[in-house]
């Protein structure tokens, strides 16, 4: 009877220990599935993400890239190639100031003096010159542009100073009168101030119209003029006269080396098209096929010189022992009618509407 109690305790103890064998097995064979469900899922998800990351910086690498190329071209385009500048020792190199440096004979003053490797100073307000007229040296070691007008003091440390800052051309100049009083005569103040400070010379570009309207031809630099103090152009006329007039004050009574420029007609490249004289005048109305316009019977005689022909004269002046005024220009004339025809024939057919506007023309 015991044994056969001990052998039913026994296969009891048993079934339990199968059952819970079995339990365990179950859980764990379910743990394992679930486990590979899992990383199943996880590996799932991560090719669908990495998949999508894939695509997503695929589509962005095709948007990007042409910026890429647009900027590799901006980078190219940005990559400034100077005009071939000579090197000058420290002692040779001069620090120059050029007021009005941005303006029609200023920007081709300024590409001489940086090609013989000077430092050079752009100072202007650019009422009528042009930042383009000087970009090509923007960026250069031995080039700075100032916005500034020299109205206003300026304090800059330079050994020479070449003051071209005024409106030359007639609208231009009237457009403004009062204005254009102020920067010649307290403009010139100013840039002599700066020049006795620091010991520099100046060079002012005076014009021929301090002669106004000459009675005497040609003008030689002992003319006193024939100015009226009053007249549409007094404004320029007497502007330069006073400013010639504080450079030599201030020569004898402070010691400053200056030179007068005094520029008859000039053209060239940069010239503004509009600015009412007779050269860029005559082009404008030839390539738009209008007639010449000539005042008078066109007998009336002018001289023009080329804008690098000048250039060459203000640098030689600056550098001589004049201190003198003098006139820099064309020796030779011609009439108003020959500057016509030398135009008409350049332009072409655009410009054959003259001969029928001006019945003395050959």
């Amino acid at each position: 009877m015991v044994s056969k109690a001990l052998l039913r305790l026994v296969s009891a103890v048993n079934r339990r220990r199968m059952k819970l064998l079995l339990g365990i097995a179950l859980l764990a064979y379910v743990a394992s599935v679930w486990g590979n469900f899992v990383n199943m899922s996880f590996l799932l998800n991560r090719s669908i993400q990495e998949n999508g990351e894939l695509k997503i910086e695929s589509k962005i690498e095709e948007i990007v890239e042409p910026l890429r190329e647009k900027i590799r071209d901006l980078e190219k385009s940005f990559t400034q190639k100077y005009p071939p500048v000579k090197f000058l020792s420290e002692k040779d190199r001069k620090r120059i100031l050029i007021t009005g440096g941005a303006g029609f004979v200023g920007s081709h003053l300024t590409d001489k003096l940086m090609m013989d490797g000077h430092e050079v100073t752009v100072v202007d307000n650019f009422f009528t010159g042009r930042k383009r007229n000087v970009e090509h040296w923007i960026g250069h070691e031995n080039f700075e542009l100032i916005n500034h007008d020299v109205v206003e003091p300026l304090y800059i440390e330079v050994d020479q100073i070449y003051h071209l800052a005024s409106p030359a051309s007639p609208p231009n100049y009237m457009y403004n009168p009062i204005k254009t009083l102020k920067t010649n005569t307290i403009g010139t103040l100013n840039m002599l101030g700066l020049a006795k400070r620091v010991g520099a010379r100046l060079l002012l570009a005076s014009t021929s119209e301090v002669y106004g309207d000459p009675e005497v031809h040609p003008q030689s630099e002992e003319y006193w003029g024939h100015v009226n103090p009053i007249g549409p152009r007094a404004c320029y006329d007497e502007g330069k006269r006073v400013a010639e007039t504080m450079c030599y004050a201030y020569m004898k009574q402070e010691g400053v080396e200056v030179r007068v420029a005094r520029i008859f007609n000039t053209f060239g490249p940069r010239m503004h098209m509009n600015d009412g004289r007779v050269v860029s005048n005559f082009i404008l109305q030839a390539l738009q096929g209008e007639p010449l316009t000539v005042y008078g019977s066109g007998s009336q005689t002018r001289a023009f010189q080329y804008v690098s022909d000048l250039v060459n004269g203000l640098v030689a002046l600056m550098n001589s022992n004049v201190s003198s005024p003098v006139n820099l220009g064309n020796p030779e004339e011609h009439t108003i009618l020959e500057f016509a025809q030398l135009i008409k024939n350049l332009v072409g057919p655009a410009g054959r509407r003259f001969e029928q506007s001006h019945p003395l023309f050959p």
